[in-house]
């Protein structure tokens, strides 16, 4: 099992402290989502002077980096330069570190319709696919925002190659804001699912709809038929901690989160031959 987290949850950590604390608890890569008061990674002295640097310790530290999580939002027509800007500059973080993914959103209709938000996007998608064929990488779409269930983001895909353009399933978002079917998911996008988000929570019974985030385990996101489901379908790729420490400051520190993370997930494929799997 290959575990990453997203720099979501440490937002006060410098470099040197994410590649340090990735190794000591356990990590095997790490996915970058802003780093301190920079969101547009690329743009970070790391990556944007020292980046041979910046790699080199990656290397010393048996480190990958597992993914660029970029704010691009596929239904903005407002967005388009920036969404295609970003993608032109992760592309090429992606080409220098070797690293396979760049994370997207479908984003908020907001008061578009499905159809003109599709167009939208499919416009977007088209002009991105030769950018990402030429760089060898692929735009993950996570499972978010209005394009969670697995019907909306088939549609989504529509017309798109699975060699340039995946899912991120976010096991989170379409159990806990849907209520759907495991099952349900992996069946209809199984075959482009590429990287996965995990994070548990419970529902927040003083406001109805609402939840809160807990440790893993704690909450009762089912963690063990997922990993089932993905490891009898052969899923090998990485297991990545979204700890959304930087749009929720109340949450746990990430110096508490991450090693219970790696903790909890290593101990699954033990828990599944126990219980004999699904």
């Amino acid at each position: 099992m290959k575990l990453s987290f997203t720099t979501l949850g440490c937002p006060q950590w410098d470099l040197e402290t994410i590649i340090a604390s990735a190794v000591r608890y356990g990590f095997d890569g790490v996915d970058f989502r802003g780093l301190q008061d920079q969101m547009n990674v690329y743009e970070a002295r790391p990556f944007a002077e020292d980046c041979a640097e910046t790699i080199s310790r990656f290397e010393e530290a048996e480190l990958a980096v597992t993914c660029f999580s970029s704010s691009i939002t596929l239904v903005s027509k407002e967005r388009e330069e920036q969404n295609f800007e970003e993608l032109e500059r992760y592309a090429e973080l992606c080409r220098r570190f070797g690293t396979p993914y760049i994370r997207a959103f479908g984003g908020k209709l907001g008061g578009a319709g499905r159809q003109e938000a599709l167009d939208t996007a499919a416009g977007q998608l088209s002009r991105m696919e030769p950018v990402l064929r030429q760089a060898g990488v692929k735009l993950i779409i996570e499972t978010h925002d209005d394009w969670t269930s697995c019907e909306d983001m088939l549609l989504l895909l529509e017309g798109t190659s699975p060699d340039a353009v995946g899912v991120l399933w976010d096991v989170h978002h379409p159990y806990r804001m849907l209520g759907e079917r495991l099952e349900k998911t992996w069946q209809a996008l199984g075959s482009r699912i590429a990287y996965t988000h995990w994070k548990d929570s419970l529902p927040d019974l003083s406001e109805p709809g609402k939840f809160r985030y807990r440790f893993m385990g704690e909450g009762d996101i089912p963690f063990r038929d997922i990993y089932s489901v993905l490891q009898e379908s052969g899923y090998d790729g990485w297991y990545t901690f979204e700890w959304e420490k930087r749009w929720h400051r109340d949450l746990e520190e990430p110096e508490l989160a991450f090693p219970q993370y790696v903790q909890f997930m290593r101990a699954l494929p033990s828990a599944d031959r126990e219980s004999g799997g699904v």
